[in-house]
């Protein structure tokens, strides 16, 4: 028998038709009532099955309306007879996502990348279950208003900074644009939404300051190797992690006869060339077949080794916020750019591919100022002559 049906009374115009398997005599069907007529037991037995059919369309139509906020009459009867659209969730595709990229760490991304998805990942589930009082949601109910109720939760229960908060609300849209560019998504709900990082300066250490460090005697091996690892890269601008990989193959002679540090940046894969100044080439020197396991630098951990940089901040007096990242930032200041380095040169040796980061990096001085301006009034003496001709 085929019967049409309304799952819910409201709906007028939606219907769907489908065949419910039931066999009902034709003499006891009413087809305007769309059940069977009479007392017996075999037509209260077909009305009471046509009952709980439509309590189970019922059911599906308000689950569907809480999931996916529409509902469609052919949505409700294919949930009901079993051929249902998969319904992706957040949380299930963000994982999936972030199983992808832990395959390509060390390949195309970084463990610190796969981390940043992960803790990404993480707040939102605690948002999820927070907000909602469930486990995951499907990716349909993701709203304008659920991510600027994501934002507040990352800055109120989570104590994220603003820039810290604007890198997870980055990390959550890409998500978002996989979603809509494998169609589980019709519409942007970041589209109104603007993701700005405020300007941080992070500082950087001047030559007079770096001095200090260099005269200070050490009171410990400890502090003497975490000094030379911090001064060895204010003059090679290597980020931690790629000073912690070099070895002696990464020490080469280049087309100039002088020595280089070849290698490429563990963060983007890009290559990075800097020439060994004398400094960086003594430290080396200092270190040479001392070390366990191919090492040419005393390695610690980075998170030991900016604590015992602010030990050295302390001793020296020098009252700024002293981690092993102000060293390329200082790399890129004082050591380069202060002394005529050109941005773009500074740019290469930082494994930057874009200048606009170098200019995060680089700050231009003063006395950098004073340096490229020195000599210009030379440069303007025949417009000052009639200046002068016409002002007297």
């Amino acid at each position: 028998m085929h019967t049409p049906f309304s799952p819910v009374s409201q709906w007028t115009v939606w219907q769907a038709v489908f065949n419910t398997k039931l066999d009902v005599p034709h003499f006891i069907w009413d087809g305007k009532m769309g059940k069977a007529t009479g007392r017996t037991s075999e037509a209260s037995r077909i009305n009471r099955m046509l009952d709980d059919i439509n309590a189970s369309l019922n059911t599906i139509y308000h689950e569907m309306q809480r999931r996916d906020n529409y509902v469609t009459a052919e949505k409700v009867k294919n949930e009901f007879l079993g051929h249902s659209e998969s319904h992706e969730t957040i949380l299930t595709l963000f994982q999936k996502h972030n199983d992808d990229v832990k395959q390509l760490v060390g390949i195309s991304k970084t463990i610190a990348t796969y981390r940043k998805y992960e803790v990404t990942r993480r707040h939102l589930a605690e948002f999820i279950r927070s907000k909602y009082n469930v486990s995951d949601i499907s990716i349909k109910e993701i709203s304008p208003m659920f991510i600027t109720d994501f934002e507040l939760y990352l800055r109120t229960a989570c104590k994220c900074g603003y820039n810290t908060t604007a890198k997870f609300m980055q990390f959550f849209k890409r998500i978002i644009i996989i979603a809509r560019n494998n169609g589980i998504l019709v519409n942007d709900p970041f589209a109104n939404y603007k993701i700005r990082l405020e300007k941080v300066d992070r500082g950087y250490l001047t030559e007079d300051e770096i001095k200090i460090i260099l005269k200070k005697k050490m009171v410990s091996e400890r502090l003497e190797h975490v000094r030379d690892l911090f001064i060895f890269a204010c003059f090679t601008g290597l980020a931690y992690i790629d000073v912690a990989g070099l070895t002696q193959d990464n020490i080469r002679k280049s087309f100039d006869g002088n020595l280089w540090i070849m290698t490429k940046r563990q963060k983007t894969n890009t290559d990075v060339n800097v020439p060994l100044l004398d400094i960086p080439k003594m430290i080396l020197k200092k270190y040479k077949g001392k070390l366990p396991n191919g090492k040419i630098l005393p390695i610690i951990s980075n998170q030991k080794l900016n604590a015992y940089l602010k030990e050295i901040a302390d001793v020296c007096g020098i009252k700024k916020n002293l981690t092993f990242h102000l060293a390329r930032h200082t790399f890129a200041t004082t050591t380069t750019l202060s002394k005529g380095v050109p941005i773009e040169t500074v740019s290469k040796m930082l494994g930057h591919t874009n200048i606009e980061t170098t200019q995060i990096y680089a700050r231009i001085t003063n006395s950098k100022i004073g340096s490229d301006m020195q000599g210009l009034d030379k440069k303007f003496v025949g417009i000052e002559k009639i200046y002068k001709e016409v002002a007297m």
